[in-house]
């Protein structure tokens, strides 16, 4: 009562509801659950037509009946309980047990893949693929117009209905380009997925591959890289610098994995995970990586692991015991170091112009036995004269420090004022 009072739901000459209201309902609850006051709801409704809006954009073809379950089940012909595990698998199971008329249309295409052959298992692991990868492009999509369109305006001056309608053209200019440029890039990754799939099979054929123990088993090169010191990089110097940083090291990374046929698989933060077929590919990107990043003015040094072995493909990723050896190795990893194991080294020991340095056994953390680690190393290189930031961890080339500071005959040398600024206030934080 309290909501249609303020002209939040309802019609103005009845005590009924539509479809619409209970959607408005949910915003509302959203809005309310995010610390956001009813009386500012009704004032951006009123004055901006707001929930009409959004409800536009969520529902371009406007409000579909719902189904149970149990109804949906039966409508698509489909086991109720494999029609939970897509539902709960697809991560819509947040709007309830309520089914439109485009999830029911979504999940027949499951339905079909079922009959084609795919067993249960691998298609609940192509829903999550589905779900999180178009999920993230979702999120990109509104979080970035958000950023760069809608706030932009809002900067320049431009508000109220003048900004619902400025953004309202932007957005009907650009979603029509949303489905295109998906399946754009989806046909790029599926010709270079059927590649390795032709790979894969010419090598069975060969007689060049084991029988696998369980589906998706297959024999892979992991490298993790990430950046040696981006903590106290961040601290030092900001999330908006950093981020900075982290964007050149992201695109020196892709361009690497790019031209040694390796791939992305994720990303946390600084570090990165890659795989490839095989390690000498593997170990080739890793040292691309560290030249690269090493040739960049002002920039952090970098640290790799490298490990060959079995793995376990599931829901795009690659899961297994020697997923963790590989992560283990780059922990171990010091600034600069592309730290492989003996399975690596034997694999990739005929690579041109890079040598494998022994460096004995090391007891990695998490693992019972130890571990016998190679330093992979350019053949007849010279690294560069760097000093290093004590502060952020940056390395500073000739000529790229902006301060330097002589303490008890030591000279130490600084990225920016604000480094030296946080080292004279407390140099016992920041040994040489």
């Amino acid at each position: 009562r309290q909501w249609r009072s303020q002209g939040l739901i309802g019609a103005e000459d009845g005590e009924g509801f539509r479809p619409e209201d209970v959607e408005k309902v949910r915003l509302v609850q959203t809005f309310l659950r995010r610390g956001i006051s009813l009386e500012a709801v009704a004032r951006a409704d009123s004055q901006q037509g707001f929930l009409d809006h959004y409800l536009g954009l969520l529902f371009p073809e406007g409000i579909t009946p719902t189904y149970s379950l149990a109804e949906a089940a039966e409508m698509i012909g489909l086991d109720l309980d494999i029609l939970r595990g897509v539902w709960e698998a697809s991560g819509l199971s947040q709007q309830g047990e309520a089914l439109r008329e485009e999830d029911i249309e979504g999940i027949r295409c499951f339905k079909v893949a079922l009959e084609a052959g795919l067993p249960e298992e691998a298609v609940m692991q192509l829903v999550r693929v589905y779900s999180d990868a178009l999920g993230r492009v979702g999120e990109a999509e509104t979080r970035l117009f958000h950023f760069y369109v809608h706030e932009r305006l809002k900067a320049a001056g431009v508000s109220g209905s003048d900004l619902m309608d400025t953004t309202q053209a932007a957005e009907n200019r650009l979603k029509p380009l949303i489905e295109p440029s998906i399946l754009y890039f989806h046909s790029k990754g599926w010709e270079r997925a059927l590649r390795e799939d032709a790979v894969m099979h010419m090598a069975e054929e060969a007689g060049l591959t084991e029988k696998a123990e369980a589906p998706g088993q297959l024999e892979r090169a992991i490298t993790f890289v990430d950046l040696s010191s981006f903590t106290p990089l961040s601290e030092a110097m900001g999330d908006v610098k950093a981020a900075e940083v982290l964007e050149r090291f992201s695109t020196l990374v892709r361009q690497a994995a790019g031209r040694w046929d390796g791939r992305v698989v994720k990303q946390i933060g600084d570090a990165f995970m890659l795989v490839f077929s095989e390690p000498r590919s593997a170990v080739a990107c890793a040292l691309e990586i560290e030249a690269r990043t090493e040739g960049e003015p002002q920039f952090p040094a970098v640290r790799s692991g490298v490990h060959w072995g079995s793995v376990l493909y599931r829901e795009g990723d690659y899961v297994g015991s020697n997923v963790n050896i590989a992560a283990r190795v780059a922990a171990e990893a010091g600034r600069h170091q592309v730290l492989v194991t003996s399975a690596v080294r034997k694999e990739a020991k005929g690579l041109a112009e890079v040598e494998f340095v022994r460096l004995g056994k090391r007891r990695l953390k998490g693992l019972a036995e130890e571990l016998e680690l190679f330093e992979a190393r350019p053949s007849g290189t010279e690294a560069r004269e760097k000093v290093v930031d004590p502060v952020c961890g940056m390395e500073l080339g000739p000529g790229e420090a902006a301060a330097t500071l002589t303490l008890e005959g030591e000279e130490r040398a600084f990225c920016s004022d604000e480094c030296l600024r946080r080292f004279v206030a407390a140099p016992e934080k920041y040994p040489a």
